[in-house]
């Protein structure tokens, strides 16, 4: 499975006429989807139109596995830096001097009041309002029909603010709505939305009321958010629990049409999501991937004519194939190796 990687480069956009997916081949030859052969492979038609391959993946697949990442939310609108930190954390900048909303939960605040003040405010924008772009609602439109499953590394839960079923959801990281206890003194977790929307509503000055920071109803400690940023992250009976429907799902469907859909998942953590789903096609001969990303990606050799890896906006995607898109729509820079 861990055979050298090789990539062939395409340049893939949309025919602002036709709406048709076309590519530019290493001669610079234009080819369009209307002038393919029915006797073409499948490798030619996701090197030819491959927007339309991958709507195509979708209609014939049993299962859907999604296996999403950071570049998701960021497609939806919750960016971490630029102007919407600004916009939200303009007076922690000035004070701080953080730069950006990762950076800053790690920032050594000196008080509980002053920490809870700057993740109190992470976790309402991030959490508890929907992604202002419509990347979430256009992925459920295209599998809500469909068996599909979500594994995902984001904290934010806008697959269910979304619509997506609950228990089709696999958050392995940890969530923004869940604290735990520090230590941890046991293994269980808290749900924070009212304690947060108060402290959103009483903090002044960048600090919560001292009566309003959480502490475990057990040993006394501090509470902490629950994410997997170090060997204290609690993993409970709901995180289990959705790891064995998870397990459940990749076995029932192990042997048919099933596609992994890999959307902006970077190499962070690729034992999570990115080298698993490789491991997953190279066992089935069915099963196809499609990986979308920002960056540049390489998938193994033995499985590369099942794959398709597009590098582009994930919105420029969901755009397309989405039922009420008109299809004359520009999707050019979309890069497809």
């Amino acid at each position: 499975m861990c055979s050298k990687m090789k990539m062939k480069r395409f340049t893939a956009g949309c025919s602002k006429k036709t709406g048709r997916s076309e590519v530019k081949n290493e001669t610079g030859k234009r080819t369009d989807h209307a002038a393919l052969s029915p006797e073409k492979t499948a490798a030619d038609s996701a090197r030819s139109y491959p927007l339309e391959y991958v709507r195509d993946l979708i209609e014939q697949a049993d299962a859907i596995v999604i296996g999403a990442g950071a570049g998701l939310s960021s497609a939806a609108g919750l960016t971490y830096s630029g102007e919407r930190f600004e916009r939200y954390f303009k007076d922690f900048q000035e004070k701080y001097g953080i730069t950006d909303m990762y950076s800053g939960g790690f920032y050594p605040f000196k008080t509980l009041e002053e920490y809870w003040a700057w993740w109190s405010r992470h976790i309402f924008i991030n959490r508890y309002e929907k992604a202002p772009g419509s990347v979430y609602d256009q992925l459920l439109s295209l599998v809500k029909d469909k068996n599909y499953f979500v594994i995902t590394t984001n904290v934010d839960h806008q697959f269910q603010l979304a619509g997506f079923d609950p228990g089709r959801l696999y958050y392995m990281q940890g969530d923004y709505g869940l604290w735990q206890c520090s230590v941890p003194c046991h293994e269980q977790t808290y749900d924070n939305e009212s304690v947060v929307r108060e402290m959103i509503a009483r903090q002044r000055d960048m600090k919560i009321p001292s009566d309003l920071v959480p502490h475990c109803p057990v040993c006394g400690r501090p509470m902490t958010m629950n994410l997997r940023i170090d060997n204290h992250f609690v993993q409970d009976e709901g995180w289990y629990a959705a790891q064995k429907r998870y397990h459940d799902f990749l076995e029932r469907y192990a042997d048919t049409k099933i596609l992994f859909l890999e959307l902006g998942v970077g190499y962070n953590t690729p034992g999570i999501i990115k080298i698993p789903f490789w491991k997953l096609v190279a066992h089935n001969p069915k099963a196809h991937l499609v990986s979308v990303n920002l960056e540049e990606e390489l998938v193994p050799e033995d499985i590369q004519n099942q794959s398709l890896v597009l590098q582009g906006q994930i919105s420029t995607l969901l755009d397309y194939l989405s039922p009420a898109q008109n299809k004359a729509a520009d999707c050019s820079g979309y890069h497809h190796s």
